[in-house]
């Protein structure tokens, strides 16, 4: 409500109108003080809706619409929703259309109206670019609402024009320009251009300013052109048919050539007949002939219309010549006086007229000339046009090949060259000379007498074939000679006689001869030549003939016809066969053993050109005779080839093994097949590893049989040997054969094996083993104290294992005890050759008995290899330690061996030419032994240091280089192995931890109560018993052991500490039997590091209280070991590192001197305070019981 109510407004204001609010609203008034009830008024409210944009339905959305000119199209617009009703309108290039049908439909809601308007409209090429228009408007807007789009009116383009022909005619040669245009078209028009219907051009251009489409041409005119139509089309997309203008060419073109046709050549008096002719031309020529300076009449002109509009003119010419007109000029004149054109052509005239004279050059009449003589005769004429032509004839054959003839002037000469020949004799030799001018040709002749032999010589026989044994008679006749010749008989250069049959005339002049032989044939004969020589003894020449006999006779074999024939075992073998006959059409048949070979089927056996056999996949069986039968229709013959079939050796017979008692002579005897038995084809080796040559005394071969023979068997002969049989015919065959040498038990024996070791608590299993080696099989007893051993008992069993030459037997007691079984078993091994015995001895764990044997294995200018026997490892594992001197080290250096269980181990790093004494010992978790051979010492001296090559300068030594230093690794290479040492330590010490944590669990209770044992009871386990020795490690030995083995000094695997660290009874040892330590040199601190410390001194420094050299300095401890030693120095260090095979490097060239080792560190000497990595001289030490007590599992009961 809108107004001021106290003047009494109440207006009603609707905003946001909408169609809703299109409908009546009534104004009441209620009843008041002046009226007398409601008062009511009401208004219609119109709500006008203006028209959207009207939709053009055929091109909605489109801006541009494509129609032709002339082409009827219908436009539809509509819109919608809109109050009232729109009303629509066209309009085209602006000008309204009329005709518009309007048609007003319900709109999509009540009171609004859709309104649709439809035109039919016809686009005229003006529309082009002009817009279509549909117009909206209705009372709600001022202006109409319009929607269009424009026209692109497609429509055909004004005829073409062809412009630059402007002449009537055109010349040939020139260049015609012209250009066609075509204007307006919607699009421009294309143009081409044809010439007599061929298209010859296809480009054009457009020029939009003028709306012009143009496309030149330029043509060359030709002669063809003559009346040639050009054509220029225009055509654009809506033409129905292609727009066309078109010229056509006049064009003047003269004659390009004259020709005359027709021979200017003919005999005197004749009639000449030539024509002459032009090619076309626009206009026609006239024609004129010259004979000379003079015109002739006599012609006759015709004029012919060609296709392209010219004309030929032709002129045809009649003369008849006389001889003085020879050598004139004809000339044919073509010329046109209104183009001023003139062309000529012109031919040389020539009259024939024949020659006046011919004769022969020739040798006197009568003269005679052999056969083969060189002879010339020439021929000569005169006058003449042209100069005659000379031809020879022989008897009035035309004679070839004849040398050209020579002309000069009036002149002419043809010489012909003659070689005699039979035929030449009385024969008539005439030469001919003619020309063009046809007149009878003139002739000269003359004659010839020539001497030949016979020309030919024919031999006749009384028949064609001739038995073996028939007689022959062959007759021969001789041809024509001049003179007479007379017959000889030959065959195969044997002289026959024969008979003279007298002579008759013959050709050329000449007479023939007859004569006659008798031949006996024999088979030999057959295919040899019986010879006929006719000879003149006047012309000392002869001619002869043969005749090849053919003698009948059935097979025969050729003495040269091989008997044996030797083939190879798998090969193909082929039986030769030299045989003849005649007729040669000859039957073969082969057979072995009475049976036929070549057999329908037949795999192997086929029959070969001649008749051979061939036999294919050789066999050792095919060997033998084979006979042949040969047959022809005159008879048959037969013989037999022996086949020696060859093969690779095969081993019958080889005696595996073959036995021989030690001692006695060995044949290994190897029987072969072979074929051939070659010396030399047996041949024998030695298949054993070390390399052993047989000599040729031990190798024996009888035919097919050799022999090794050896004398005097060794055990070393016994093992495999080979026989090799080659007869040269691969392969050779092979066969091994073992040589067993019998030989009575041999035991394995040494103080190592004496012994074994177990705890006799009753607990354990002892097993006892002893091996022998012995053939044939050995057989074991056992004895123990010298009493048979009853295996039977259940405590006792034995096991036999034969491998080979080798026997073991286990003997195996259960639950082992030192009162019973602490004794000495005897091993006794049997064979029929003999028997053995060994002593074995089972005692309790001990400390290891001493090596044996030391000595040098090798000796370098900076090195020492040693090597020994172990000895009894005391049952627990054992290693060795190696201890050495020289005369200015301050005390015994000493080496762990590595593996530890190795008997040869080098020392490197010495000096060159210096003598050391070095000796080894063995140790175990019970102790260590005595050094090796009674505490001897080895002495050696080193070899004298070799020369440097000058070709390889060694680095220079400064101060900073350490002498000692090993050599310098790769950085990859020490990431790696840090890594992998890392990783390997980590898993080391959880593997430890694990050990540790089970041992303690299971040994707690008897740990306990073994310590108080040995503390209260001082029981026999206080002193060594007999077998233990009780020799143990000094403190410094033992705390060197823990060092070099990288282990922690504070682990519960390898050593305990109960209580205090300092208590001496504190401190055990335990079993370690998976623990492999790294024995180091002990001059060298370990490299590996614990976390946080950088070296092994650091342990060193927070226990000195526990484990100090100083603890073992007193005199008196080492006067309680036997022998006094002197103190050792307080202080050594010597740098050592392990090569890549595990060898220990030592630098002992600091002599005693440690202050060189600190400063090469880098640190100085009070760095190092008590260094414990020195051994002292003590050799041996021996302490109290309670400092080393064996765990309850080592210790054994006294005997």
């Amino acid at each position: 409500m809108a107004g001021d109510e106290g003047k009494g407004e109440f207006n009603l204001q609707i905003e946001r109108v909408t169609l809703e609010d299109d409908s009546p609203y009534e104004c009441q008034v209620g009843q008041s003080e002046s009226s007398i009830g409601i008062i009511s008024h009401t208004v219609w409210v119109t709500v006008l809706i203006p028209p959207g944009k009207p939709v053009i339905e055929e091109h909605s959305g489109v801006s541009e619409v494509e129609w032709v000119a002339g082409v009827e199209y219908t436009v539809s617009c509509s819109v919608t929703d809109t109050k009232p009703a729109s009303e629509l309108k066209f309009t085209k290039s602006s000008n309204e259309l009329s005709g518009v049908e309007v048609n007003v439909l319900p709109g999509s809601q009540e009171k609004l109206q859709n309104t649709r308007a439809v035109v039919r409209v016809t686009p005229q090429s003006w529309d082009n670019g002009n817009r279509m228009v549909c117009l909206a408007m209705n009372e709600a807007v001022s202006q109409p609402v319009e929607t269009g789009f424009t026209m692109r009116v497609l429509f055909p383009p004004q005829p073409p024009r062809i412009e630059g022909y402007d002449r009537p005619e055109v010349k040939a040669g020139e260049t015609l320009s012209l250009e066609c245009k075509s204007i307006g078209g919607n699009p421009l028009a294309t143009l081409q251009w044809s010439k007599n219907d061929e298209v010859i051009s296809t480009s054009w251009d457009t020029v939009s300013l003028t709306n012009t489409a143009r496309s030149p041409l330029s043509l060359h005119i030709q002669p063809e052109d003559n009346m040639a139509r050009l054509t220029c089309e225009a055509v654009n997309q809506v033409t129905p048919v292609p727009l066309q203008h078109t010229i056509t060419l006049r064009v003047v073109f003269l004659p390009s050539e004259v020709k005359i046709l027709g021979s200017s050549s003919i005999a005197e008096k004749k009639q000449l007949s030539l024509s002459c002719f032009t090619a076309a031309s626009n206009p026609p020529v006239q024609i004129r002939w010259w004979l000379g300076f003079r015109e002739l009449t006599t012609t006759e002109v015709t004029i012919t219309e060609m296709s392209n509009g010219g004309r030929v003119t032709m002129s045809n010419l009649t003369h008849t010549v006389s001889r003085e007109e020879n050598g004139l000029q004809l000339t044919c004149e073509a010329f046109n006086e209104a183009i001023r054109f003139t062309k000529s052509e012109s031919v040389l005239l020539r009259v024939l007229y024949p020659p006046q004279k011919v004769w022969i050059e020739s040798p006197p009449e009568g003269k005679q000339f052999k056969a083969g003589t060189e002879v010339k005769l020439t021929c000569f004429s005169s006058g003449g046009n042209p100069t005659g032509s000379l031809t020879w004839y022989k008897d009035n054959k035309s004679v070839r090949y004849v040398p050209s003839a020579i002309v000069s002037g009036m002149m002419a000469s043809r010489q012909l060259i003659i070689t005699t020949q039979p035929d030449d004799n009385l024969a008539t030799y005439r030469c001919n000379a003619t020309n063009e001018a046809k007149a009878p040709p003139l002739t000269a002749t003359t004659k010839l007498h020539v001497q030949f032999p016979p020309m030919n010589v024919k031999i006749s026989a009384s028949a064609k074939q001739v038995k073996r044994g028939q007689s022959l008679t062959l007759t021969c006749t001789t041809g024509s000679s001049n003179p007479v010749a007379n017959i000889s008989w030959f065959k195969n250069g044997e002289r026959l006689r024969g008979f003279d049959l007298g002579k008759k005339k013959a050709e050329h002049g000449g007479e023939s001869t007859m004569g006659r032989v008798y031949i006996k044939a024999v088979s030999s004969d057959n295919g040899k030549r019986v010879t006929c020589q006719a000879y003149s003894a006047v012309l000392t020449q002869g001619v002869n003939t043969f005749y090849r006999l053919d003698v009948l006779y059935p097979p025969e074999f050729s003495p040269d016809q091989q008997r044996v024939v030797q083939a190879v075992e798998h090969d193909a073998a082929r039986l030769p066969l030299r045989v003849s006959a005649n007729p040669d059409n000859i039957s073969y048949t082969w057979t072995y053993h009475g049976e036929n070979l070549i057999k329908e089927g037949a795999l192997r056996h086929h029959l070969k050109d001649g008749g051979e056999l061939e036999i294919w996949n050789l066999t050792r069986t095919d060997a033998g005779d084979y006979k042949i039968l040969c047959k022809n229709t005159e008879g048959e013959n037969e013989t037999l080839i022996k086949l020696d079939v060859q093969y690779s050796p095969s081993i019958k017979s080889l005696q595996d093994p073959t036995e021989v008692d030690l001692g006695d002579t060995a044949e290994i005897v190897c029987t072969a097949d072979a074929n051939p038995v070659t010396p030399g084809m047996f041949r024998w080796g030695w298949l054993g590893e070390e390399e052993r040559e047989l000599t040729a005394d031990q190798q024996v071969a009888e035919g097919a049989t050799g022999k090794l023979v050896i004398t005097e068997t060794k055990r070393s002969d016994a093992g495999l040997y080979e026989c090799t049989v080659d007869n040269g015919i691969a392969p050779p065959a092979k066969q091994a054969v073992r040589l067993v040498v019998r030989f009575k038990p041999e035991l394995q024996k040494g103080v190592h094996l004496s012994k074994v070791a177990t705890s006799g608590d009753g607990s354990k299993t002892a097993t006892l083993s002893c091996k022998a080696e012995g053939i044939p099989k050995v057989e074991y007893s056992w004895a123990k104290n010298g009493v048979g051993l009853d295996l039977n008992h259940p405590r006792y069993s034995e096991d036999t294992v034969h491998e080979g030459a080798l026997h073991t037997s286990t003997l195996t007691i259960i639950n082992a005890s030192a009162a019973l079984d602490y004794a000495i078993f005897t091993c006794t091994a049997r064979n029929k050759l003999g028997l053995d015995v060994f002593h074995i001895q089972l005692v309790s764990t001990s400390r290891p008995d001493p090596p044996t044997g030391l000595q040098v294995a090798s000796v370098t200018h900076n090195s020492v290899t040693l090597q020994w026997t172990a000895g009894f490892d005391g049952g627990l594992e054992q290693k060795f330690r190696v201890r050495y001197h020289w005369e200015e080290a301050a005390s015994f250096m000493y080496v762990d061996v590595f593996p530890p269980q190795a008997t040869t181990f080098t020392i490197t790093g010495l000096n060159a030419e210096t003598p050391y004494n070095f000796s080894v010992n063995a140790l175990n978790l019970l102790g260590e032994s005595d050094y090796a051979d009674g505490n001897a010492v080895l002495t050696v001296t080193t070899r004298e240091k070799p020369e440097k090559d000058d070709k390889i300068p060694s680095p220079p030594e400064t101060a900073e280089t350490s002498p000692t230093e090993g050599p310098v690794l790769p950085l990859y290479l020490i990431v790696v192995l840090a890594v992998v040492g890392g990783v390997l330590l980590i898993l080391n010490s959880a593997l430890v931890a694990c050990l540790v944590k089970k041992w303690r669990t299971h040994h707690s209770d008897a740990a306990g109560s073994e310590g108080k044992k040995g503390e209260g009871e001082g029981s026999s386990l206080t002193k060594p018993n007999e077998y233990g020795g009780g020799e143990l490690l000094n403190k410094a030995a033992r705390q060197t052991l823990l060092i070099d083995s990288c282990s922690e000094l504070s682990s519960s695997v390898y050593e305990s500490y109960e209580g205090d660290s300092t208590s001496e009874r504190g401190h055990y040892y335990y079993p370690a039997s998976d623990f492999r330590p790294s024995l180091y040199p002990h001059q060298e601190a370990p490299e590996c590091l614990s976390e946080g410390t950088s070296s092994f001194a650091g342990h060193w420094d927070q226990r000195r209280d526990a484990h100090e050299y100083e603890q073992v300095r007193d005199a008196s401890l080492y006067e309680e070991v036997g022998r006094p030693y002197p103190p050792p120095p307080s202080s050594g260090y010597y740098h050592s590192v392990l090569d890549r095979q595990g060898r220990a490097l030592l630098d002992p060239r600091q002599g005693s001197d440690p202050t060189g080792a600190y400063q090469r560190r880098g640190r100085g000497q009070s760095e190092y305070e008590d260094p414990m990595r020195v051994y002292d001289s003590v050799a041996e030490y021996t302490p109290s019981w309670r400092d080393y007590e064996t765990p309850s599992e080592m210790r054994g009961e006294l005997v």
